[in-house]
């Protein structure tokens, strides 16, 4: 007979569960529409407003900017406060502003709404770290982080296309207008649907990680076991950092998070990845329908494909790396995501190098999968290696120099391109690209090299990652829940 904890715990996995996959995702999904917004429309903004490459790339710039700044105070109020009321306030706040954009007569203006923009924006990636660390066990988090990028991608791809679409159609203000108005009905649901946890994971939707997530009918140790029962670890691990975030002062918790050695890898790594595909998300749809003389709107739907690859890429890779942990590779979180950079990078180069679309368009779907497998490893384990209690603190710092990267991308592909403005070269393709389409091809090839950048740093982390996950299990141990 099965207790009443048990039916009870079954409604939970099957309705609730599903239901907070949903909603973390859509969080991330609201703020990939927000950052592709403004890619998405760069046309008629140029024509409205009389502005270049550059002054789009501020736009996006200073909106990641701000977030930058403000991120590392908010991770610290999302590890203290009630984080499902601070998502509905900054839902809120920016629908609220997105729809105050689309009034704004002058680029200045324009400017400014999207700085305010960039500081409420910045509670979203803490946020859903923190409560995906809280409700979902170690094992599976590879999966679940594939489900919750895929919520980011789907909507950064719907972003560039609904917003490139209405913007083609009607206005650029009624694309702005249209993400408001989603995003208020979104902040209800948020409100509606989605708990405030316990700390430390003592309310997970799944079973404890010493249970584990079945495969094949066996129990799979955690992470944290299967890293504590290695031999290197075992021979060079000495006494846990004690980490109390009640009583160590900001500071000092900042030097606890930036001392973990995978940690820092990680966060590089992933930055430099975001800085290529904030340059594809600013510039993408510019490149396509310059390059290949496209209307605004038929450009904006080619960029689903590559949405598509993305989505698909992410949700491939959070399922094979948590399987292989499951055998026993506890290094797959660094390993996958280091051959997908690397296969990101490689493809991408004779995708901006075709001289037609039915060539470029496969292969640039293939490099964004890549791109999207590297990323659910990297954001499962970062929490891997952190104490729970520092979980929003700990996305701050990555959000910080995360956002710092996507912040000067804009500017660098954007002033990249403009140096480059005015030639024709092996890239004209039949004499129907322009010399910004041009400019644009060389960019996205030159800037590919941070790809293979990030593809190499990861490989560093091979050694410190089991020891580190080991360091944050007997950590958290000593302090307590």
């Amino acid at each position: 007979m099965i207790d009443e904890q048990t039916a009870v715990g079954s409604r939970f996995r099957l309705s609730e569960r599903s239901q907070t996959i949903v909603l973390l995702g859509g969080v991330l999904a609201l703020d990939g529409a927000d950052k592709s917004a403004v890619g998405a429309i760069a046309r008629p903004l140029k024509d409205a407003l009389d502005i270049g490459n550059f002054q789009i790339g501020l736009l996006v710039a200073a909106s990641t900017a701000i977030g930058a700044i403000t991120t590392l105070p908010i991770g610290a109020l999302v590890d203290r406060v009630h984080r499902v009321r601070l998502l509905v306030a900054m839902i809120t706040v920016w629908s609220l502003a997105m729809i105050v954009s689309g009034f704004t007569n002058s680029f200045v203006w324009l400017l400014i709404s999207r700085l305010a923009l960039g500081g409420v924006a910045a509670v979203a990636a803490p946020a859903v770290a923190s409560l995906t660390g809280d409700f979902f066990a170690s094992v599976e988090r590879g999966r679940i982080w594939s489900y919750l990028l895929g919520g980011e991608l789907l909507g950064s791809a719907v972003g560039l296309a609904l917003c490139g679409t209405i913007a083609g159609i009607a206005s650029w203000r009624a694309a702005f207008w249209l993400l408001g108005a989603i995003g208020l009905g979104f902040a209800v649901l948020i409100a509606w649907g989605l708990r405030e946890p316990a700390r430390g994971g003592a309310a997970r939707l799944t079973q404890a990680d010493t249970q584990a997530v079945q495969n094949d009918e066996n129990e799979v140790p955690s992470v944290a076991e299967q890293a504590e029962a290695r031999e290197d670890v075992t021979a060079s691990h000495t006494a846990p950092r004690r980490v109390d975030p009640g009583r160590m002062a900001f500071i000092d918790v900042l030097r606890y998070i930036l001392s973990i050695r995978t940690n820092v890898i990680l966060i590089v790594a992933s930055a430099l990845g975001y800085f290529y595909f904030t340059g594809l998300r600013s510039f993408g749809v510019t490149l396509i329908a310059e390059r290949f003389g496209l209307s605004q709107s038929v450009a904006s739907l080619t960029t689903v494909a590559l949405g598509t690859g993305s989505i698909i890429g992410v949700l491939i890779a959070g399922r094979v790396t948590d399987r292989l942990i499951a055998g026993g590779w506890l290094n797959a979180r660094i390993l996958v995501p280091a051959a997908a950079l690397f296969g990101c990078g490689v493809l991408m180069a004779p995708g901006v190098l075709a001289t037609t679309l039915w060539i470029t368009g496969p292969l640039l779907f293939l490099s964004a999968a890549c791109f999207g497998a590297s990323n659910p490893p990297l954001d499962a384990a970062r929490l891997d290696v952190m104490h729970s209690h520092v979980w929003g603190r700990a996305e701050g710092v990555r959000t910080v120099i995360r956002n710092a990267f996507e912040a000067v991308a804009p500017l660098a592909f954007g002033g990249l391109a403009a140096l480059l403005g005015g030639g024709g070269g092996v890239f004209a393709a039949r004499g129907q690209a322009s010399s910004d389409g041009v400019a644009l091809a060389w960019t996205f090839l030159a800037m590919g090299i941070t790809l293979v950048a990030g593809g190499l740093i990861l490989l560093l982390a091979r050694h410190s990652y089991a020891r580190d996950v080991a360091d944050a299990a007997a950590s958290e141990r000593a302090t307590g829940p």
